[in-house]
């Protein structure tokens, strides 16, 4: 930063507090009986001020266990909240079927299709619809790759309600309480 302010002095103080106090946590591994792969995607449609981009986030869960996270701006300016969480569940969807891949390169394939969480109810919808509607043509790669893996039965595209959306933790601010809640839930935790 080429001209630091007051509030981003503030910022990092407050980022290297939280550092401080959690320098003791780690992601918890334990064994799962479960073998399924669930995914949860979120996305915070136009959430930067400056740029107006996305930032899509997802948690891959083997069993009971987290393996897989990111968080990242998505390259485009979404035109709608559908359209930052469909690309957000693209990603997810992305990831999901090269794990499912490394699994069967394992002798490990999966029996049943991986869930795919999403908070959206239109996102959920697109990835089932087969029509190509004039309004949604910006987003069709994505949304074929969906419907493709959909088709196939490697994914399920499901809807969660806001508060059990585990991915939020990658794509907002959220108050304490829930943070810690969904930090636990991600199998996070001091050591």
């Amino acid at each position: 930063m080429h001209d630091p302010r007051e509030p981003h002095l503030t910022a990092l103080k407050r980022l290297l507090r939280y550092l401080r106090a959690t320098v003791d946590y780690g992601l918890f591994l334990h064994q799962s009986s479960s073998a399924e792969l669930v995914v949860y995607t979120d996305a915070d449609w136009a959430g930067c001020p400056d740029t107006r981009r996305s930032t899509f986030g997802y948690a891959v869960f083997l069993g009971s266990n987290l393996v897989s996270w990111s968080s990242k701006w998505q390259p485009v300016v979404s035109r709608s909240s559908a359209e930052a969480e469909y690309r957000a569940v693209a990603n997810g969807v992305v990831e999901v079927s090269w794990l499912r891949q490394l699994l069967v390169e394992l002798h490990s394939p999966l029996a049943k299709s991986t869930l795919v969480y999403c908070d959206n109810v239109s996102a959920v919808y697109l990835s089932t619809n087969p029509v190509q509607h004039q309004r949604t043509k910006h987003v069709e790669i994505d949304l074929r790759f969906v419907r493709d893996r959909v088709a196939i039965g490697d994914v399920r595209v499901l809807h969660v309600p806001t508060t059990s959306q585990f991915a939020d933790i990658f794509t907002k601010g959220l108050p304490s309480a829930t943070f810690s809640e969904f930090r636990s839930s991600l199998n996070i935790t001091s050591g």
